[in-house]
C-alpha cells in the first residue's frame, strides 16, 4: 500500500498512471455526454446527472431559519446549474441539534423557507433555464448534539469505550430510552411535512457519520427492541421512513443518506469485519440498501466513516488534516476507491432507486472524468459534489457548459472548512471564498483556543 500523497497531477495521464500503479479501480472517461441526461426520482425530474452533496455551514439563524449566509449558499448552488441540491441537516429536535446555528425548519419559521426556496428556483431559471430539485436532509446529532453553547450533549443509542470520552459521554445518563426513540417519529414526520410545504421536492432520513440513526445501525450492545439483531437496529430508521410516507404522500421523494462502512471496531461499528475494522463486510448494509428501497425510499447516497474521529480520510480524503488529525498512511486515491467502490455495491443492490455517488472532491479537475466513467458503468445514477461545491459553487455549470472544471476554482482539501466546524465557527471555503471565510475561520480559531486555555 502505497502511503499519503498531496495531489499533484497535471494532466489526466499524470494521474490515470498513478492509478494504474497504485491498482485501485478508479476509471476515467472524457465521454460526459451522460452529464447532460435527466434523472427520475420517483416522478421528480433532475435536470442533469450532477448534484451538490449536502454541505453544513453551522450558520443558520438561533430559531433555525435561513441567516444571509445560509441563503448566499443556497442561492450560489442553485445557480450552480447542478441538477440536484441535497440541502444540509436539518435538526427535527430542538435537544438533537448539533450545534445552536444547525438549521431546524418550524411552523413559526417556515415562510422563511418557502421563499428561499422560490428566489433560489427563480435564480436558476434565471441563469440556466430550469431549476434544481431540492432535498431537505432531516437528523437527530445523537452522541455530537450540542443544542446550546459550546458545551456538548450528547443523546447515545449505546456506549461507545473509544467515542464516549472524546464526545462527553462521562455515565449511562446519555444513553436513549426505547420510549425517547419512539418520540422522535412523528417529529419526523412533521419535519417532513413542513419541508413538503415549504416547497423542498423530498427529504432525507440521514443515517450517516455517526450520528444518531448511523449509531443506532451499528448498536450490536443495545438491548430491547432498538438493539442487537439488524432487524431492531434498523427498526427506528424503516418506522421512520414510513411515517413520513404517510405524512407526504406517494409522489414526494424520501432518501436516505447512510453510512456504509464505520471502519469503527465491532461492536461498535455498520459494515465492518467483526475482527478487522478495516474489512468491508457488506452483508448488513446491502440488506439495508434492499430494506429502504422496499420500504418506498427513492434516492440513496452513500458515505463512510466518522469525520469527527481519527479517519476522516475515509469520509472525505484530503491533503491536509485538520489540526490533531493524523495524517493517514494510505494514498488518497485508495480512499476514494473505496467510497466509489461503495456507491458501485449499492447501486447494484439499489437496482432503479438512483445511488448518487460521492468522493470526487480530491480528484480536482479531473473529477468529472471519473464521474462519467461511473455514469458510463452504471455504478451509480448521479455525481455527487460536496466540499468541491462550497469551494466552487459554478464547478456544474462549467461542467455542463465548457467540459472541464477549471483547476483554480477546484477545492485543495486543506480541511480548513471542517476545522472551522471543530473550532465552533461558521463554515465555508477559507480559500476560494476567502473574503467572506478567512475572517470567520481566524475568528473561530481564536475564540477555540480561548476555550482550550480556560480549561
Amino acid at each position: 500500500m502505497s502511503g499519503h500523497e498531496k495531489f499533484n497531477f497535471r494532466t489526466l495521464e499524470d494521474i490515470q498512471e498513478k492509478v494504474n500503479q497504485l491498482g485501485v479501480n478508479i476509471k476515467f472517461s472524457e465521454n460526459l455526454e451522460l452529464m447532460h441526461k435527466p434523472v427520475w426520482i420517483n416522478g421528480h425530474k433532475a435536470e442533469n446527472s450532477i448534484a451538490v452533496l449536502p454541505m453544513e455551514g453551522c450558520d443558520s439563524n438561533q430559531d433555525g431559519s435561513p441567516s444571509e449566509l445560509v441563503k448566499r449558499r443556497y442561492l450560489r448552488f442553485s445557480e450552480g446549474g447542478a441538477g440536484l441540491v441535497w440541502w444540509e441537516a436539518n435538526a427535527v429536535v430542538q435537544e438533537g441539534r448539533a450545534n445552536p446555528n444547525q438549521m431546524m425548519i418550524t411552523e413559526k419559521n417556515l415562510e422563511s423557507f418557502r421563499k428561499l426556496i422560490e428566489e433560489c428556483n427563480q435564480s436558476a431559471i434565471a441563469r440556466n433555464g430550469y431549476k434544481p430539485l431540492h432535498i431537505l436532509q432531516l437528523t437527530h446529532s445523537g452522541r455530537y448534539a450540542r443544542p446550546v453553547g459550546h458545551a456538548p450533549a450528547p443523546r447515545v443509542p449505546q456506549r461507545d469505550p473509544i467515542l464516549d470520552p472524546i464526545s462527553g459521554v462521562t455515565s449511562d445518563a446519555a444513553v436513549v430510552s426505547d420510549t425517547y426513540l419512539e418520540s422522535l417519529v412523528p417529529k419526523y414526520a412533521k419535519a417532513a411535512l413542513l419541508a413538503k410545504e415549504a416547497g423542498f421536492d423530498g427529504v432525507d432520513i440521514k443515517a450517516c457519520h455517526r450520528y444518531l440513526l448511523s449509531e443506532l445501525l451499528a448498536s450490536h450492545t443495545r438491548e430491547g427492541k432498538y438493539g442487537g439483531s439488524f432487524e431492531n437496529r434498523s427498526r427506528l430508521i424503516v418506522e421512520i421512513v414510513r411515517a413520513v410516507r404517510q405524512a407526504v404522500g406517494e409522489d414526494y421523494i424520501i432518501a436516505s443518506r447512510f453510512n456504509v462502512f464505520d471502519a469503527h471496531p465491532y461492536p461498535y461499528g455498520f459494515g465492518c469485519d467483526r475482527e478487522d475494522l478495516w474489512k468491508f463486510d457488506p452483508t448488513e448494509p446491502m440488506e439495508l440498501v434492499k430494506l429502504l428501497c422496499k420500504e418506498g425510499v427513492n434516492l440513496l447516497s452513500n458515505s463512510a466513516g466518522n469525520p469527527y474521529y481519527i479517519y476522516p480520510q475515509v469520509t472525505r480524503p484530503f491533503d491536509l488534516s485538520s489540526r490533531g488529525i493524523p495524517v493517514p498512511d494510505e494514498h488518497p486515491l485508495t480512499s476514494v476507491a473505496r467510497l466509489f467502490e461503495f456507491t458501485r455495491q449499492i447501486q447494484k443492490a439499489a437496482g432503479d432507486v438512483p445511488v448518487i455517488g460521492n468522493g470526487y472532491t480530491w480528484l480536482r479537475q479531473f473529477a468529472p472524468f471519473a464521474g462519467a466513467a461511473n455514469l458510463l458503468d452504471g455504478s451509480c445514477r448521479m455525481m455527487g459534489l460536496g466540499r468541491s461545491s462550497i469551494a466552487y459553487p459554478d464547478g456544474p455549470r462549467d461542467i455542463l457548459l465548457n467540459g472541464k472544471l477549471r483547476p483554480e476554482q477546484c477545492c485543495i482539501t486543506c480541511s480548513k472548512c471542517t476545522q472551522i466546524m471543530r473550532d465552533h465557527g461558521h463554515t465555508g471555503c477559507v480559500v476560494r471564498d476567502s473574503q467572506w471565510y478567512l475572517p470567520l475561520y481566524r475568528e473561530a480559531a481564536q475564540e477555540a483556543a480561548i476555550r482550550e486555555n480556560r480549561n
